[in-house]
């Protein structure tokens, strides 16, 4: 056979075979190059989060990328703060300083915060009366007038001249020294209608204070306020508060008086009132005489003369007790339940049963009774009660009203003191306290049933 023909079989045989293998190979590569580029994709997404991620850390981190950098940043930082600092403390050194002014001069003006901020008046004057005090004002503003009629009040040593003429200046001094008195003498005024025990030295510095306020303002004329008027001022302003607290003084005095003149009539009223019962009994006693018949009458008689002995010596004693009203009995008692430990009330009653003073402290402004340590009986009670008072004056817990007669004391300080000044009377350190004892227990009992109770109350458990 013909090669030529030979190849042209194979040619058209191998033909379609070879364009199936080409086309399966384009498709394959086709295929290749569609997933490298899928993976090139994904790689070029990777790489460009990574590189994302890399500049938000440079960004986060940059400043401490460099030590040496960071450090010098942190001291700079350091030292603005530590200037801020200072600046912030020196600011607050001077508010505090103009805060602290600020709040005197407040206190000054506002009475609830002056006796706490200024503290406690101390009298200036040891007048006995309220009398003595009136004349003694009237006399200081009698001085006062005299300055300003002397035209003392106010000084000014400079000769002004206005327009060139002294006697316009003259004027304007005058004038200026009028408005000039006027504001300070209302200033003073103002505060001596309103000084009371809680704001006396705070009313002291806010007649101070007005009186450098206006010099101040006056600085430009070269014209003050006489150092002696302003204290004739201050001098009035004690001498009116003193003699305020005097009249409250005499006015509890009085009070005091008139209680111990109620006292010494109750009394006579007691001794008239023994006096009676002893009589009765003496006409029991003499009538039971003459019908002395009987055995039993003779025991009716026994009876009477010992009744009569007896209110015949309560008749003795209530009748002392009334011409002698110095007499009568020095109590100290305790309240345990009312007041605690350690307080005690000294005080004295006239009365011819001293347990009725006791039965009449004990009622039901307080909630428990009174024990009884000492009542004694004297002669000179109100000399006894003021030593004992004076030996324990530091202790009072009131020590702004005398007639509150508590102190904060142990009842063996007191029996020590008692055994000095009345070396024969008795003492009892016993504390019955019955009703405060009988509470406790009764609580305790309430309590430990509330206890039980929710203690039953609880779910078993295994």
């Amino acid at each position: 056979m013909d090669p030529i023909v030979i190849v042209a079989i194979i040619w058209f045989v191998a033909a379609p075979l070879f364009l199936i293998l080409w086309l399966l190979a384009k498709r394959r590569l086709k295929y290749r190059i569609a997933e490298a580029a899928r993976e090139t994709e994904v790689h070029r997404e990777a790489i460009a989060s990574v590189e994302r991620a890399h500049d938000a850390t440079k960004v986060k981190y940059g400043g401490i990328i460099s030590q040496e950098a960071e450090v010098a940043r942190l001291e700079q930082e350091a030292a603005r703060l530590r200037s801020d600092i200072e600046t912030v403390r020196s600011t607050y050194a001077e508010k505090r300083v103009l805060l602290d002014q600020l709040e005197q001069q407040v206190a000054i003006y506002d009475e609830r915060l002056a006796f706490a901020e200024l503290g406690v008046y101390e009298p200036h004057f040891d007048f006995t009366d309220s009398e003595a005090y009136k004349t003694k004002i009237v006399e200081v503003r009698d001085r006062q007038k005299a300055m300003i009629s002397a035209k003392q009040a106010a000084l000014c040593p400079t000769d002004w001249s206005v327009e060139g003429s002294k006697a316009k200046g003259a004027t304007m001094i005058n004038r200026q020294t009028r408005l000039t008195m006027r504001a300070f003498n209302n200033e003073c005024e103002a505060a001596i209608a309103n000084v009371r025990w809680n704001n006396a030295v705070a009313m002291e510095k806010r007649v101070l204070s007005a009186a450098a306020a206006i010099n101040r303002e006056n600085t430009s004329l070269n014209l003050t306020l006489n150092d002696r008027y302003v204290a004739l001022k201050i001098e009035e302003l004690r001498l009116t508060h003193e003699y305020r607290e005097q009249l409250k003084q005499e006015k509890e005095e009085r009070a005091e008086l008139a209680r111990a003149e109620r006292e010494e009539k109750r009394l006579l009223a007691e001794a008239e009132a023994a006096e009676r019962e002893e009589a009765k009994y003496q006409a029991m006693l003499e009538k039971a005489r003459k019908e002395a018949d009987s055995e039993g009458n003779r025991r009716r008689i026994e009876e009477l003369e010992a009744a009569l002995a007896a209110a015949h010596a309560a008749s003795e004693r209530a009748r002392a007790m009334a011409e002698m009203t110095r007499s009568g009995y020095v109590y100290i008692i305790s309240n345990v339940g009312s007041f605690g430990e350690d307080v005690v009330k000294i005080g004295l009653t006239r009365r011819l049963d001293p347990d009725d003073r006791i039965r009449e402290l004990g009622d039901a402004s307080v909630p428990f009774g009174f024990d009884i340590h000492a009542m004694i009986y004297s002669d000179a009670a109100p000399t006894l009660e003021g030593a004992l008072h004076k030996e324990f004056a530091e202790r009072r817990i009131n020590m702004s009203n005398f007639r509150k007669e508590f102190f904060r004391v142990s009842l063996d300080e007191v029996e020590a003191a008692v055994a000095r000044l009345a070396p024969e009377a008795g003492f009892f350190k016993d504390r019955e306290a019955q009703e405060w004892h009988e509470t406790l227990a009764r609580r305790n009992a309430i309590l430990l049933d509330m206890q039980s109770a929710a203690a039953k109350s609880l779910p078993a458990t295994i």
